[in-house]
């Protein structure tokens, strides 16, 4: 096999531009030499613990500056990152630990309580706070200078719509493509800045911090998403990119009112599932550049993206592959679906995983002949443009019809009263299945269920007008605020005083 060596990243960037700005975290700023120097002390920590070149280690961290350093500092060492969610249980985290057999946890000093419970699961298996870390006395560390590309970067686990979640690999290479196919769509500017309120232990935080250190870009770190300080922070950071998911970008529109986003600001790069077409439509009025995207843990965040010149023909549409991938629709029998004919989402390209971490099943199921079984739906019109409908696992087959929870949710979404929906399938004698939804409304906002459905029948064919209306003052989202459908349907199941 033949292996591609490049630069150390961020050992390149601080080399190539030590004074620029890497970070902006709260009061803080950090230029890249900084952020070099302080990557290079904690490598020297973690070897004084015995930490080594292509051990799994495992972080549960929160969005903060020591972040950034720690997970530059097993970069530069060479040692695998198992990046752990942290909302998730202790139960939950130890599943993990032991899958992805990591022989060290780092974790964050609040979540004291959590690793005393992991601990207790494991008790041969190493931890340390952040804190103790960063009191251990520094060896000198012994640097990866360069890197090979197929080499394990880090490890981040999918949330999983059955059974055990997988580890998904990510490679130097992974997140070196994702970076270049972005930027060549996108393109990249000396000014840009680009804002981060989402997690990094998610691939849509994680690929922001990589972006970073090979554009030698500044970043923007928040510790959560708060609407109000991620809008002066656009004005007095000069930022130009942000990546959001549409309930982020909905509480940006509306707490905008009448006010606008500096005429820096190019481009909101929105996933996490299809946009509702009024929150689009929304944005065109206040001339805020959406760019919608499709991507996944599995390609290392993005892998389509609407171009910017599309972003009003093409309303609605995720776009086309980014320049090195490729993307295809098949349908069940492996066939290639026709122009606007449905059917699952198939990607290649040098950003997407090589598998998953010790399930050789599980990725030889997802990878045949290079290319990933996303289990997504969608269709590409005849310009090639790729419409993403839902996820296969939360497809609702009534009387023999596909209905697309997303569709539904985009109506009410439409409706004035309405703030968050989500829709899922419940079983039923007479035809298999029938939607439901379930409705957050907004703030001071009141709607009866026969509003709604009167509603719905206005833009929906009757066979997908939900039969019953729940109302919620929430919705189950995961870390990336993905919508958890089949939390819907657990709800139902057991229950649940809605």
């Amino acid at each position: 096999m033949q292996y591609e060596t490049i630069p150390n990243f961020i050992k390149k960037r601080v080399f190539l531009t030590p004074e620029r700005t890497a970070v902006y975290f709260k009061e803080q700023t950090l230029t890249f030499k900084e952020l070099y120097q302080r990557s290079f002390k904690t490598a020297g920590q973690l070897q004084a613990l015995g930490v080594q070149k292509d051990d799994y280690l495992a972080v549960l961290l929160k969005n903060h500056l020591d972040t950034i350093v720690i997970l530059f500092a097993l970069q530069l060492l060479g040692v695998k990152a198992v990046i752990l969610n942290n909302r998730l249980t202790p139960a939950e985290l130890v599943w993990q630990l032991n899958d992805s057999k990591a022989a060290f946890l780092l974790v964050e000093d609040s979540f004291s309580d959590i690793e005393k419970a992991i601990r207790i699961e494991l008790p041969s298996l190493a931890t340390m706070s952040k804190s103790g870390l960063f009191n251990v006395e520094a060896k000198t560390p012994v640097i990866q200078e360069e890197i090979n590309l197929s080499d394990t970067c880090t490890i981040m686990y999918t949330s999983g719509t059955t059974g055990h979640p997988k580890g998904v690999i990510q490679t130097y290479g992974n997140h070196w493509w994702s970076s270049v196919g972005s930027a060549l769509n996108l393109g990249f500017m000396d000014s840009d800045c680009w804002l981060c309120a989402v997690p990094l232990f998610h691939i849509s935080g994680f690929s922001i911090l990589m972006r970073s250190v090979i554009y030698g870009m500044p970043i923007v770190l928040h510790e959560s998403f708060d609407v109000e300080r991620t809008i002066e922070d656009m004005t007095t950071k000069k930022v130009t990119i942000m990546s959001v998911v549409g309930t982020m970008l909905t509480r940006i529109v509306d707490t905008l009112q009448e006010r606008r986003l500096p005429p820096l600001f190019r481009c909101m790069l929105l996933g996490g599932g299809p946009a509702p077409l009024p929150l689009l439509k929304a944005c065109l009025e206040k001339d805020i550049p959406v760019f919608q995207t499709y991507g996944m843990t599995e390609s290392s965040s993005q892998i389509v993206t609407l171009s910017p010149e599309y972003s009003l023909t093409k309303l609605g549409s995720a776009g086309k592959p980014l320049f090195p991938a490729q993307l295809q629709i098949r349908l069940e029998d492996e066939r290639m679906a026709e122009v606007n004919e449905a059917g699952e989402i198939v990607v290649k390209g040098p950003n997407v995983t090589p598998g998953y971490l010790n399930r050789p099943d599980a990725t030889e199921e997802k990878v045949r002949n290079g290319w990933f079984y996303t289990g997504d739906i969608g269709y590409r019109d005849e310009e090639g443009f790729l419409f993403v409908i839902d996820r296969r696992s939360d497809l609702i087959i009534s009387g023999g019809e596909n209905i697309y929870p997303a569709e539904i949710e985009s109506v009410l979404l439409a409706h004035p009263d309405v703030a968050e929906a989500g829709v899922t399938g419940i079983e039923d004698m007479k035809w298999g299945q029938v939607p439901v939804a379930f409705i957050v409304c907004r703030e001071d906002r009141e709607v009866e269920a026969d509003v709604l459905r009167q509603f719905c029948l206005q833009h929906l064919a009757k066979y997908k007008v939900p039969k019953a209306f729940y109302f919620t003052e929430s919705l189950p989202r995961n870390a990336a605020k993905k919508l958890l459908r089949r939390n819907l349907r657990e709800w139902l199941k057991e229950g649940k005083d809605i």
